[in-house]
């Protein structure tokens, strides 16, 4: 098993159809011990519903905009393994106004948390989580193509992942000195309930599968396995990518 003794945290889920699930899943197959995070109480209870029954799972809870949650957490993760290997960033949000209609409407409110909470975050967390990063730590984010084009519905969803996809080459540039990797999955558009927040997400999925060069659909596990490779020895010589899982969508001129 690639991940065998590894360990880290997977932040967030938010129940079993997420892309986070999905990733947690292929590395707890991979032998890792991972650390699940939920947004709060009631969504405690959910992921520990999705973790009966599996050894080498455990919870944290974490809110990313409340001061000082991620310290509280760096502590509790430090406690609990010592140093981590690996850490996946798993958190977007956008209010839903701002996901409809013309960008150009985007509210100030709306951009500003979007970043926040898309972007930011990620940089927070590794501030966070950097004493307790091992050597050769691999930290990886989800972004989406919408980051480069100007996707039809993804408005300032696309202007936050642009930044987080920026906060992982400077980050990478920080933390190298170390061995610790950063780096981005992009998935193609997944039916997940953060996604559903985005109109046409169906007619979407079903025309990336049509136009891509492998013509065929993608989805929890494909991401899953992407993240273990980027979580295990095999990318040691990997930093500040972004790998694509969209079946090539990305690449034509379509």
């Amino acid at each position: 098993m690639l991940l065998q003794g590894k360990k880290g945290v997977v932040l967030n889920v938010t129940n079993k159809n997420s892309i986070g699930w999905g990733i947690v899943e292929a590395l707890h197959a991979h032998g890792a011990e991972v650390a699940v995070g939920a947004l709060n109480d009631e969504m405690l209870g959910k992921v520990e519903k999705l973790l009966e029954g599996r050894d080498r799972l455990s919870t944290v809870v974490v809110d990313f905009t409340k001061e000082g949650d991620l310290e509280r957490v760096a502590e509790e993760l430090k406690a609990r393994f010592g140093q981590i290997d690996f850490f996946v960033h798993s958190a977007a949000f956008a209010p839903r106004e701002d996901l409809q209609g013309r960008f150009i409407d985007t509210s100030r409110n709306g951009y500003l948390t979007a970043v926040d909470i898309s972007a930011y975050s990620l940089v927070s967390c590794c501030k966070a989580f950097e004493d307790i990063f091992s050597d050769d730590a691999s930290v990886v984010t989800l972004s989406f193509l919408g980051s480069v084009r100007a996707a039809l519905h993804y408005n300032v969803m696309g202007v936050a992942k642009a930044a987080l996809e920026s906060s992982v080459r400077y980050l990478a540039a920080d933390l190298g000195v170390r061995g610790i990797r950063v780096n981005t999955l992009s998935p193609g558009p997944i039916n997940t309930i953060s996604a559903r927040g985005v109109s046409g997400l169906h007619e979407k999925i079903k025309h990336v599968e049509e136009v891509s060069p492998l013509k065929r659909p993608f989805g929890q596990d494909e991401c899953g396995t992407s993240a273990v490779y980027l979580c295990s020895d095999l990318s040691k010589g990997v930093t500040g990518q972004v790998i694509f899982i969209d079946s090539g969508y990305n690449i034509a001129a379509l």
